[in-house]
């Protein structure tokens, strides 16, 4: 199993571009991958000057319906327009931050909705031995704060998002399991426990954002609430990749608590082998 981060907020290979937004390349036995494709096409450069030929790549799975994720997908279909392409059906809402300034979109381009390569999911959905999605995460436990200020449009009316349209990817090779997720806004606790619904047992290792970056001070709750994820993750054993919606601040207080048990993402960066 090869992962390489082809983007993310921040740089780790000279050359490449960062954005507020996160893309994976993936290579199995059987399948070169996409996990999210950013919010433009900078992660296409980023792939070039990696030596990367996405026109290899057979299998896209874009991890929700916002742009900071599907944000390259028109542009990587005019690359590659054989790759399919999987999502949520749900995934095409309205779906809006709502700031003091106004409402802002951060849904996905609604072209993609057309793609005669894209393949509408719907709960679970095991593509062969290698790959599998898994949606319908309804745990609340340890929940992001910053997720009620995600909402959906129906009508003119603002909804509490409840996330419905993530999935996330399962990779199994050679009897190792990687987890990847887009921005965890289930919580990445509920997630794991999907996990073991679905999957059994533990992955060996997660590859995801825990959506705990915030504009301004973190309240008194929301820095216990992330110790005490950092302390229930690390009693997982499992490893864990984390970055762009996690923030600093947010991962500094978790590093402290998990040590080599969590790990940070950089755009080019390529994660360990050995780790996978």
């Amino acid at each position: 199993m090869r992962i390489v981060t082809l983007i993310e907020n921040t740089s780790g290979c000279p050359g490449c571009a960062c954005e507020h937004g996160l893309s994976f390349y993936i290579e199995t036995g059987k399948h070169k991958v996409l996990a999210d494709t950013g919010a433009s096409s900078a992660f296409l450069d980023n792939a070039r000057i990696l030596g990367i030929d996405l026109q290899q790549v057979d299998t896209v799975v874009i991890s929700h319906g916002h742009y900071d994720h599907a944000g390259g997908v028109m542009d990587f279909a005019k690359l590659n327009p054989q790759a399919r392409i999987y999502l949520q059906r749900s995934a095409g809402g309205a779906f809006y931050h709502l700031k003091e300034a106004g409402d802002k979109y951060v849904g996905m381009d609604s072209r993609i909705l057309k793609l005669p390569q894209l393949c509408l999911t719907e709960g679970e959905l095991t593509l062969d031995e290698e790959l599998f999605l898994f949606s319908g995460i309804c745990g609340r436990r340890l929940w992001p704060e910053g997720n009620r200020k995600l909402k959906r449009k129906e009508n003119g009316v603002y909804f509490q998002d409840t996330f419905d349209h993530e999935q996330c990817l399962v990779v199994s090779q050679e009897n190792r399991r990687a987890l990847i997720s887009g921005c965890a806004h289930n919580g990445i606790l509920n997630i794991l426990e999907r996990f073991q619904e679905v999957c059994g047992g533990k992955p060996d290792v997660v590859i995801s954002g825990f959506h705990m970056k915030k504009e301004g001070e973190y309240t008194r709750q929301e820095l216990e609430d992330i110790r005490e994820t950092a302390i229930l993750l690390k009693e997982t054993g499992i490893l864990f990749y984390t970055g762009h919606c996690t923030g600093q601040r947010a991962f500094d207080e978790m590093k402290e608590i998990m040590g080599e048990k969590l790990k940070s993402l950089h755009s080019g960066q390529e994660l360990k082998e050995e780790n996978l």
